[in-house]
């Protein structure tokens, strides 16, 4: 989120708060409904209201839209894998156009990381 007041990308840091809250709410398993929907809209509102990048200011609400309602639907380790993965791409086009190359580096090792277990879980199923 610093990176995001020293970039001056106030869409970004928006939504990184935004998904701070969600994803204690997600790690102590009380990511409800209600709780969803709230968060989205406020993903969304708030996002939209500091935009201040244009279209690559949605970048960072779409990744975290999905997310998060894949973190709803699901408590499939792999599918959430693969909207991580979705997360971070988009995270990349948005951290590499405002000049954050060190998050644009993370974004690219985590994708590869997660890719990395996608394929070692679905080797593992195939024995």
């Amino acid at each position: 989120m610093l990176s995001n007041i020293a970039l001056v990308t106030f869409s970004a840091l928006t939504t990184n708060s935004i998904a701070l809250i969600r994803d204690i709410f997600a790690y102590k398993n009380k990511l409800t409904k209600r709780i969803t929907i709230a968060l989205l809209i406020a993903c969304i509102i708030f996002g939209l209201l500091a935009n201040n990048r244009g279209i690559i200011g949605l970048f960072p609400m779409a990744a975290s839209a999905i997310y998060t309602v894949f973190l709803y639907l699901t408590r499939n380790e792999q599918q959430i894998r693969f909207a991580l993965i979705i997360n971070l791409m988009l995270w990349f086009v948005h951290d590499f156009y405002v000049g954050a190359y060190p998050s644009a580096l993370m974004d690219v090792i985590l994708s590869f990381w997660t890719l990395l277990n996608i394929y070692k879980n679905i080797k593992y199923k195939l024995r």
